[in-house]
């Protein structure tokens, strides 16, 4: 079915019985796309004139977020602009919605020992790499208002670009380069959760991989050494042999394209579902399939418990070109400056 949706909202391999089944679809999904437009339209509408009031932070608000379904880098960016706002000497704290986790209760303070099963993934893998307190709640505001107890004194979002329950002052729009937005329609039809029209609203767009538009930052994932998952041990993906790539991501063949301008040719390449859960048993079977099997960042904060000595991941660095992230990045010191401090 995942492999459908992908053909049908990207037009790729649309062949054979996928093609028939596409045209069939068609009649049913394209009203449906257009009721969830009217829908989309008219929840932004209420917060935009008044009707519902948005709840506005004491402190600056950053989404960085899509309109597409699915993965394109927004975390790394989120990663990248923690440690950018840290070197400027700012306090900024992570919030998100914890999907694929199913926390005790709302909003969750995540801990750097959190397992993904309660946070999510992307949470913890925030929260492991930067240190930076970071909270989750299917309600935005209710996770900055924790974080405001923990002295903070800039808010990033980790998605929630259509989460207009929430104020924000600047917005930074992460596009999948190589996919972009496949047919343009709308959910279930295409992959859009808004349309291409709301790009013209927002601060910053940011072009993961591919070719970037004049109006876009361009940006690729800058790989480093690989990582133990358990024992945090180092060494460059070239030198180990007989891999096995799996990639629980929005867009695997992106990691494994990865992979292989590092110079290693996995002998398996298995992807699986955007934050599925694993467990040890199914790894370890598929990691019985060569001497080394290889991961992302995001799939070994789901491995920490049970890894095994011979299971690596590969962390990657969001590179934006100039002069668009020193501009992102001036603008938000500049927002923050009107801001004052929390308890001004």
């Amino acid at each position: 079915m995942a492999a459908f949706i992908e053909a049908m909202w990207y037009q790729s391999a649309l062949k054979g019985k996928t093609r028939i089944a596409y045209y069939l679809l068609w009649p049913l999904l394209w009203p449906l796309s257009q009721l969830f437009g009217v829908l989309s339209r008219r929840k932004r509408n209420q917060y935009t004139t008044g009707k519902k009031m948005a709840y506005r932070a004491p402190v600056p608000v950053v989404i960085v977020g899509n309109i597409t379904a699915g993965g394109n880098g927004k975390t790394p960016v989120v990663v990248w602009l923690v440690e950018q706002l840290l070197a400027q000497g700012l306090k900024p704290g992570v919030v998100s919605r914890g999907y694929g986790g199913k926390a005790p209760y709302y909003p969750y303070f995540v801990e750097s020992d959190t397992n993904t099963d309660i946070a999510g993934d992307e949470p913890v893998l925030i929260r492991r790499r930067t240190g930076v307190p970071v909270a989750v709640a299917p309600v935005r505001s209710d996770a900055v208002k924790l974080l405001l107890e923990h002295d903070v004194d800039i808010i990033i979002t980790d998605d929630g670009l259509q989460h207009y329950a929430l104020a924000r002052d600047i917005e930074l729009v992460v596009i999948d380069g190589q996919r972009r937005f496949g047919n343009q329609h709308l959910l279930p039809l295409g992959p859009l959760r808004e349309s291409c029209q709301r790009l013209n609203q927002v601060d910053f767009l940011i072009c993961n991989g591919g070719v970037a538009d004049a109006n876009e930052a361009t940006m690729y994932l800058a790989p480093s050494a690989l990582i133990n998952v358990k024992t945090g041990a180092r060494c460059d993906a070239s030198s180990l042999s007989s891999v096995v790539a799996m990639a629980g991501i929005g867009h695997p063949p992106r990691f494994f394209a990865t992979l292989n301008a590092l110079g290693v040719k996995p002998v398996a390449c298995q992807p699986f579902a955007d934050h599925q859960p694993f467990t040890h048993q199914t790894l370890l079977s598929l990691a019985q399939q060569g001497q080394h099997l290889v991961m992302t960042e995001k799939d070994a904060v789901k491995c920490y418990p049970f890894a095994e000595d011979n299971w690596w991941y590969l962390p990657v660095d969001a590179v934006i070109s100039e002069p668009q992230a020193s501009a992102i990045i001036k603008q938000i010191i500049e927002v923050k400056e009107k801001y004052g401090s929390p308890s001004a």
